[in-house]
């Protein structure tokens, strides 16, 4: 059961920065402070050299002027790559960056973090391991260190191996019907949900099992009320300038 209060902002930004920054970028992470933002998520991946990095898919393709596989290429690679011009030109020369880089940016900034661990096809277990490993590492002296949520039970798993003192958390699209198992074998003390699929008996429901309840991707304000007010501790919104925490 949890009993401690909810230990992340209420309000996370999607991805770094919203809608506000490229995703997954130190200056995503800046621009979510500067919104008055407390707390963001963001995913990492494994490089090919084995690094923890902050990317979202699996292919460079999309966020950054490279092609091919994350997993697949080195870190010098990774760090020659453009990961801002794609989202605007005034980002331009952005990089993807470390989990050590990200980390130091959310620690000065004061964010707190859900970090998600996001494996490349058939690099669960490593990915669970290295990037708590490192999160550990790199959150240990900080006053909130960051929640592990992923969609893989594997990563998760794994993660609780190396790193059980960190919160982990359960994603999933619609909650399956065997939710409480997957939690428990996981140990993951928060299910992380579609908001789509989310409703006042499911929150209730989750919330009287002892997990905390996090719903993404909300971007729209009467939507995060009615999920807060169903009692979900913490939405994850691309729009930080518009979604806020529920008032006193």
């Amino acid at each position: 059961m949890v009993a401690r209060a909810w230990p992340l902002a209420p309000v996370l930004a999607h991805r770094g920065g919203g809608a506000f920054a490229p995703e997954n970028t130190l200056a995503g992470l800046t621009a979510a402070a500067a919104l008055g933002c407390a707390g963001v998520e963001f995913d990492v991946m494994l490089s090919g050299s084995g690094s923890p990095v902050l990317i979202h898919d699996e292919t460079l393709d999309r966020t950054t002027d490279g092609w091919g596989s994350v997993a697949d290429t080195a870190d010098d690679g990774l760090r020659r790559l453009d990961a801002g011009r794609w989202f605007d030109d005034r980002f331009a020369g952005e990089r993807i960056p470390m989990l050590a880089e990200a980390a130091e940016r959310c620690i000065a900034l004061g964010l707190s973090v859900n970090l998600e661990i996001k494996p490349s096809r058939g690099a669960d277990e490593a990915t669970g391991r290295v990037v708590a490993g490192d999160a550990r590492a790199r959150w240990a002296a900080a006053a909130l260190r960051p929640l592990l949520s992923s969609f893989s039970m594997k990563a998760l798993a794994a993660a609780a191996d190396v790193a059980p003192e960190l919160h982990r958390g359960l994603l999933v699209g619609e909650i399956p019907a065997d939710w409480r198992e997957r939690c428990r074998s996981v140990g993951a003390v928060a299910l992380h949900a579609d908001a789509r699929h989310l409703h006042g008996d499911a929150v209730a429901e989750l919330r009287d099992a002892g997990l905390w309840v996090v719903a993404y991707t909300v971007n729209d304000p009467a939507r995060a009320a009615a999920l807060f007010a169903y009692g979900a501790n913490c939405v994850i919104t691309d729009r930080p300038d518009l979604v806020h925490p529920p008032g006193p």
